[in-house]
């Protein structure tokens, strides 16, 4: 059975070489009449010397392909030299046996179907039909499509910069940031740097030693502010939750007395359409009341009637007068800054502890040209200082803050960014039955949450008497856990709240909480209301040899301070307002 298969393989090949004939002759090569077919006797041939002979085959097939690409000239366009073969003579085709046909008959026929694919290819180019240039103008070498290498600008690579900003705490981080950054693209940045919460409240604050604080907008150029800035000057990073809190309510910023018309002697802006005015360019409110003005290149200071108009800011040289005879430029809006003065009173000699200054952009280090203005109170202050902003911006303010709402809207909600709990809406549910339910009610949410202190009071009792596995004891716990929430500031002064809770931004609800100066077993929750700072004395207090802390006198309880801020931030209780904002400090 081993030899069956070798008469098999004979007939292939017979058969391949009856193939090739046929192809050749279909070509027009001539057969050579002398050449010997393969015999189908020949069956005592050796298979595995007709398997070398194969190998030998194609050995010799490669040599005599690249053995006639080397000899065969080429014309110009790159094509192989057909001439005519011979199809007769000695020399042309030599009898061969059977081994030498397998070799010289391959070759052969992969030129003839080379050949035939070329002639095919060629008459199927010159079968289409011409297509005229519709753009012949393109080809003429004036207007030749083709670019020179040095044609095209080349692109300039955006150039970097290095930043170094300061946090509250003292720290510092040097950021490389491109040329065109602004003020909001490099508080994101740092936000994610600093793993913080974005809630659109992070600001980047110019601090000047001899003048004091200024936010910077959100679409102002970081490096363009760092170019004016001075040799002791420095970038913040903070929290302002003030910054575009005129928008959701003018009311609070804008006293009504202290709002005119320039038209109208006696008339007045309806609170209503108070912002719309402010931002269309075509009408001309203005901000007008008594300041405290420093007189240039001396240390006294003057009381004068001051006007805010798109103009610039004026000052009447007789009482009360708005005649332009008697009006006088104080400062430009174009080009200047206003800035809110820190320790005006000891370095300028000033009035009041509500100053602010405005700084030409051209200035740096010299105070000869700056004007210093003192107002009589906080909301007053607040007041020029946002009308500054809006008259010099309009617009681009109200689409700064827009911004971040317009984003909010369009991100799905699964991808919505976690916010604090100061940003939520916070409300008291009531999760006993099998669906939550939202208390509306003030004294059932009240109630509630005397349930819930009670419930927690029981389980620390339990967990005390089986015995805590935590390394602190309950009541240890409760009394220094509020130490790792971002809302408490541990030991600082009355005057360093103050501070801090001006320089986020006199917001309603703004809030922190400290230790007590007065009574070392006490703390003191620092809060903001109508622009003004109020303090609230939380006491410890004990019931059935249980600590806890009590804003009201004992008569609502929470066994930590976590839990009573939380209360307080879903109920107003005997404060003025909820706790909405907590003051903040991130290390950089």
């Amino acid at each position: 059975s081993a030899w069956l298969g070798v008469p098999d393989r004979a007939d292939n090949v017979d058969q391949t070489s009856a193939h090739t004939r046929r192809n050749l002759v279909e070509t027009g090569f001539q057969e050579p009449s002398n050449q010997i077919s393969l015999n189908h006797q020949d069956d005592d041939v050796d298979l595995e010397a007709l398997v070398n002979d194969m190998n030998s085959s194609f050995e010799s097939l490669y040599s005599t392909c690249s053995m006639k690409s080397e000899t065969t000239p080429l014309l110009q366009n790159g094509q192989l030299n057909r001439s005519p073969l011979p199809t007769s003579g000695t020399n042309s085709l030599q009898p061969t046996s059977p081994r030498q046909k397998v070799q010289r008959s391959q070759p052969v026929r992969i030129m003839a179907v080379r050949r035939l694919q070329e002639e095919e290819q060629q008459f199927r180019t010159s079968s289409l039909p011409a297509i005229t240039n519709p753009f012949p103008e393109l080809c003429s070498p004036a207007s030749s499509p083709v670019l020179t290498p040095g044609s095209l600008p080349q692109s300039q690579p955006a150039s970097k910069h290095d930043v170094k900003v300061f946090s509250e705490d003292g720290t510092s981080k040097v950021v490389e940031i491109l040329a065109d950054m602004t003020a909001r693209d490099l508080c994101q940045l740092l936000v994610y740097k600093s793993h913080c919460v974005d809630d659109n409240s992070w600001t980047l604050v110019e601090h000047h030693p001899l003048l004091g604080l200024r936010c910077l907008e959100d679409h102002e150029l970081v490096i363009q502010v760092e170019s004016t800035l001075g040799s002791e000057s420095k970038f913040l990073f903070r929290k302002n939750y003030a910054k575009y809190e005129f928008f959701k309510n003018p009311v609070n910023f804008f006293p009504e007395q202290m709002v005119a018309w320039c038209q109208q002697s006696n008339g007045s802006i309806p609170q209503s359409q108070l912002l719309q005015n402010f931002l269309n360019s075509s009408s001309c409110p203005e901000i007008q009341g008594f300041l405290h003005v420093k007189e240039l290149g001396r240390k006294s200071w003057k009381k004068l009637y001051v006007c805010l108009r798109r103009s610039g800011l004026y000052c009447s040289t007789k009482g009360s007068s708005k005649e332009p005879r008697h009006l006088q430029l104080l400062a430009d809006l174009e080009d200047s800054n206003i800035f809110s003065l820190i320790a005006g009173k000891k370095l300028y000699n000033a009035p009041t502890d509500f100053g602010f200054c405005i700084k030409p952009n051209r200035v740096r280090n010299d105070t000869k040209e700056l004007r210093l203005l003192c107002a009589e109170d906080e909301q007053s202050r607040t007041c020029w200082m946002t009308a500054f902003r809006l008259l010099k911006y309009g617009m681009l303010l109200y689409q700064n803050y827009r911004i971040p709402q317009q984003r909010k809207a369009l991100l799905p909600h699964f991808s919505t960014p976690v916010r604090s709990v100061s940003e939520n809406s916070l409300v008291a549910m009531d999760f006993s039955g099998q669906i939550g339910r939202v208390i509306e009610n003030p004294a059932e949410a009240q109630s509630a949450a005397l349930e819930e202190g009670h419930a927690w009071r029981k389980r620390s009792t339990r967990m005390n008497v089986l015995g805590s596995q935590s390394p602190l004891h309950p009541s240890t716990l409760s009394t220094v856990i509020h130490r790792t929430q971002h809302w408490f500031h541990g030991r600082i002064s009355r005057e360093e709240s103050h501070r801090i809770i001006k320089q986020q931004g006199l917001v309603d609800g703004l809030f922190l909480l400290r230790d007590s100066q007065s009574n070392p077993k006490a703390f003191v929750l620092t809060l903001c209301h109508h622009q003004k700072i109020k303090h609230f004395q939380i006491l410890p207090c004990e019931d059935d040899g249980q600590i806890y802390f009590s804003l009201d006198d004992g008569n609502t309880k929470f066994t930590d301070l976590i839990q009573l801020v939380e209360f307080y931030q879903l109920n107003k209780g005997v404060l003025p307002c909820k706790l909405k904002h907590h003051c903040i400090r991130v290390a950089l």
